[in-house]
């Protein structure tokens, strides 16, 4: 690999294309070691630009022959490019042939054409086109495709492109063809081809408006059982977005391909998304409750991006948001209406937010900081980041919750009508929500609103309330602000959305009715705040009101209040907001953990965590009565009684000591396993599922709950020496008839150290060894087990030898090393480094081989100057021997540059 160049892309540089390409006609000789791609274009003068060459990205790619017009030109090579300086003027389209060949079964990056176990798949986004042909590989030249593939039918016999197949039939020496023809325009990063030995489930469906669809999902042979799932996902998908949105399939046929080597979930490429199998197959077998909802999440956001993102794309790629964000606001509420109930919506809704602040908010916290629309990049896959996806699905959210549920249909209607079939920007989607809603407050403060887009970090809203007696009235303010991030050391007042209750001592929700109106409006009310501070009055209150702020999450932001224990207690008992009685319990338990790693010196024995009382006796109670609570739903339960992450407690402090933050999330794990061990056992006999195994969300929490109470009770008999409670989770492992109980078994065992992990941990390999995700499982468990006397590193170092690890596998290399690098702190943060010594060894492997999964990996000590020493010193080491790789990859280059920037 050639050193990269470290070249910067600003979005105020953007110039419109000096060509359009209308139509491409691609001619496939598929062959592992060299396939040849004929490449016939129209191409056209853009005449609102000056006249200048042609200019065509291209990467590792054998250039054979250039024809314009049929007849041979000159042209010339610089750096990356292909450059036709002699095209006629004038603005008549030109014909352009171009003949390349590739080596598809020597990349490793899985970007452009690469090989799978014997089978062709593309990955194109962001620019792996111009590793297929040299091409205007940006998103906003959007052309008529036609694809043809040719192949030997015994190895390929499924030939697969984008659109519809209009044409097939046989050639000399056993190879056959295929053509196909996308119907729609589209950019070339949504270009795909797959061929291959595959197998497919196959379903007829009817839209509502009467037209006739053929949904296919592609395997291999032999996980066609894995499949059912995936398709009652895509229908399930099409459905609703025809409802919802007024959004219909708009092709002949939808098809889905699994690939097990892949660097993304899944990729939306017109009407034939590619995906890891991680996010396709799935039985009860092999697949935990977890899968089941990620499968059904990843289908469907892949369909959304049918239409935002396919029929509507980026003008370039600063916009990325525009299709992300958007399609992850999307999937997340198809997720919660599929859920069904209000409780399994809520749980739903608090698993998002909890992705957002454990991964999302650190990231805005730190070196990568980024707004929702980058100003600038080095490598474009490292913003394919939680800040475009999640952050940028918050601000969505937000311009639902300011316009209404019906205002945004009616907004996402409009963007439709002005923007279908046109490659756009993260302001033309506001400004269509905001005028089909003119008097909506996002219409009012639009440009402001804009300042989400534009600015980085995460905002902190200060709530200050203050009870008049003799006025019978309740002040709240609040004031915002938000911290330097890289580039933007001053920030502008944000527009935040606050959704707020109040509640009586009791815990009974209180009327709202702010000074000046005339009568109160329900218990629950969204406050604008545009102004640096603000203050509104709610009248007609007896008593000090207990403030419920934030309700569903409603902005993104960092809420500071003076909420006493007391208060919390109450919302956590009795708030009817979902949202806000997990985040009250959170919060306590968030406070007993600062509180106890300020002074505490307590630390991790060898065979465990300390016996100590960290959380108070009135928080353990309130617990327990969430536990036990007749009326609440078991998933909600569990999501109560999980502790906040490492972290995640972590990104609390001003100075982290990685084992004192360890060694007191332990100590209070061990504290609510032994204080509520009767509970947990309750727990445990009062949520089995009996009868066959269903996914719904009713099953999947009584198994979340019952696996908890199986952790909890597992870890208080191994410090109490008792051997019932292991044994039976090892009984479990052995005889569990869905995967979510016996890896939930698996996991209780390792987690509490007990003597029956190993054996298990055998029993589960020899029953799993071919099935490549169920072992995926397997290292990651290990990886991400607590770390006790320091065995966690030698395990990794040694499962690195594993036969079943496979480096250039991404979801192997995940399951392992990302997983012990960036899922456990406790056990990578070691004082004597070897974990960032093991973290730059791997990354710099990685980096020869898939530079994007590298990147990745990098950014494991993205906050390493939150740490105290000696783990500050030891993680900058680290950092700098990477960067001082001479021929390090433009990805990782830019990950670890910015980490040590500005020190």
């Amino acid at each position: 690999m050639r050193e990269a160049q470290a070249t910067v892309t600003r979005r105020e540089d953007y110039a419109p294309p000096a060509y359009w390409i209308d139509s491409v006609d691609l001619s496939f000789d598929l062959d592992p070691a060299k396939t040849r791609v004929l490449n016939r274009m129209r191409v056209r003068r853009n005449p609102d630009v000056p006249a200048q060459p042609l200019r065509l990205d291209g990467e590792e790619l054998n250039l054979a022959r250039v024809l314009v017009n049929g007849q041979g030109t000159s042209f010339k090579i610089d750096g990356d490019q292909l450059v036709l300086e002699n095209l006629p003027e004038g603005s008549e389209p030109v014909e352009l042939e171009i003949f390349t060949t590739c080596a598809p079964t020597k990349n490793t990056r899985l970007m452009g054409l690469y090989v799978s176990e014997g089978t062709f798949f593309t990955q194109c986004e962001a620019e792996g086109f111009r590793r297929i042909t040299y091409f205007l590989d940006r998103p906003d030249v959007m052309a008529s495709y036609t694809v043809t593939l040719r192949a030997d039918k015994a190895a390929y016999p499924v030939l697969l492109s984008n659109g519809n197949l209009v044409a097939q039939g046989e050639l000399d020496d056993g190879r056959h063809w295929a053509q196909w023809v996308d119907p729609h325009k589209k950019p070339c990063y949504l270009f795909a081809l797959v061929a291959g030995k595959l197998v497919a489930r196959e379903q007829r469906i009817r839209s509502r408006a009467g037209t006739e669809h053929l949904l296919q999902v592609y395997v291999r042979p032999g996980d066609l059982d894995k499949t059912e799932h995936a398709m009652h996902s895509l229908m399930a998908a099409i459905a609703w977005d025809e409802a919802r949105f007024g959004l219909p399939l708009d092709l002949e046929r939808f098809m889905i391909v699994a690939t097990s080597d892949f660097n993304m979930g899944a990729m939306e490429n017109k009407g034939l998304n590619i995906f890891n199998t991680k996010f396709v197959l799935a039985n009860p077998a092999t697949a935990t409750d977890a899968d089941y909802a990620n499968i059904e999440s990843v289908v469907a956001h892949e369909y959304f991006h049918n239409w935002t993102g396919n029929r509507v794309t980026c003008r370039d790629w600063f916009q990325l948001s525009l299709k992300e964000g958007l399609t992850v606001f999307r999937d997340q509420e198809f997720s919660q209406d599929m859920a069904g109930s209000p409780s399994a919506r809520a749980v739903k809704r608090i698993e998002d937010v909890r992705v957002l602040r454990t991964a999302q908010f650190p990231e805005d916290a730190g070196p990568m900081a980024h707004p929702v629309r980058p100003d600038s990049y080095i490598e474009i896959n490292n913003f394919y980041t939680v800040t475009i996806y999640e952050k940028g699905a918050e601000v969505v959210r937000m311009m639902q919750t300011l316009v209404g549920r019906e205002g945004f249909v009616a907004g996402m209607k409009l963007y439709f009508a002005r923007h279908d079939g046109q490659a756009v920007t993260c302001d033309d989607f506001a400004q269509a929500i905001a005028d089909a809603n003119p008097a909506s407050a996002l219409a009012r403060h639009l440009p402001q609103f804009k300042r989400w887009y534009s600015q980085a970090g995460t905002p902190r809203v200060r709530a200050q309330g203050t009870w008049d007696a003799a006025a019978r009235s309740y002040t709240l303010t609040l004031t915002q602000s938000c911290p330097p991030t890289p580039g933007q050391p001053h920030k502008e007042p944000f527009v935040i959305p606050i959704e707020l209750g109040l509640l009586d001592a009791a815990g009974h929700a209180l009327p709202l009715q702010l000074a000046g109106e005339d009568a109160p409006h329900g218990t629950t009310r969204t406050l604008v705040l545009t102004e640096p501070s603000q203050s509104f009055t709610f009248v007609d209150i007896d008593a000090a009101p207990v403030p419920s702020l934030l309700r569903g999450f409603s902005a993104p932001v960092i809420l500071e209040d003076e909420a006493s224990d007391a208060q919390l207690l109450t919302l956590l008992a009795h708030d009817t907001d979902p949202f806000n009685r997990w985040e009250a319990g959170q919060r306590l338990v968030l406070r007993a953990a600062i509180a106890a790693i300020a002074t505490s010196a307590l630390q991790t024995s060898a065979s465990g965590p300390l016996d100590a009382q960290i959380l108070p006796t009135s928080l353990v109670q309130a617990l327990r009565e969430v536990l036990r609570h007749p009326q609440l739903d078991a998933a909600f339960k569990e999501l109560v009684l999980t502790l906040p992450a490492e972290s995640y407690i972590a990104e609390q402090l001003d100075e982290v000591d990685p084992q004192r933050v360890h060694a007191v999330r332990e100590a209070m794990r061990l504290q609510l396993a032994l204080a509520l061990q009767s509970d947990w056992q309750w727990a445990w006999e009062q949520h089995q599922t009996l009868g066959a195994y269903r996914p719904d969300p009713v099953s999947a929490g009584r198994r979340a709950l019952s696996n908890l109470a199986l952790h909890m009770l597992c870890l208080a008999a191994q410090h109490q020496g008792d051997q019932v409670w292991p044994g039976k989770a090892y009984q479990r492992v052995k005889t569990a008839t869905n995967m979510t109980e016996r890896f939930g078994a698996l996991s209780a065992l390792v987690a509490s150290g007990h003597e029956l992990a190993a054996p298990a941990l055998e029993r589960f390999h020899a029953l799993f060894k071919d099935e490549p995700l169920v072992i995926d499982k397997w290292f990651a468990l290990q990886a991400s087990a607590p770390d006790r006397g320091g065995q966690v590193l030698p395990i990794v170092r040694r499962l690195l030898q594993h036969p079943d690890f496979h480096l250039t596998n991404p979801n192997r290399a995940r399951s392992l090393i990302f997983s012990y690098c960036m899922n456990n702190p406790g056990a990578f943060h070691r004082a004597d480094a070897a974990g960032y010594q093991f973290w730059s060894e791997r990354v710099l492997e990685l980096d020869a081989i898939n530079p994007q999964v590298a990147a990745r990996l990098a950014r494991a000590l993205d906050r390493w100057k939150k740490l105290a020493e000696p783990w500050r010193s030891a993680a900058r080491e680290a950092l700098a021997r990477v960067a001082a790789k001479p021929d390090l990859s433009a990805d990782v280059r830019e990950v670890v540059g910015r980490a040590l920037a500005e020190e």
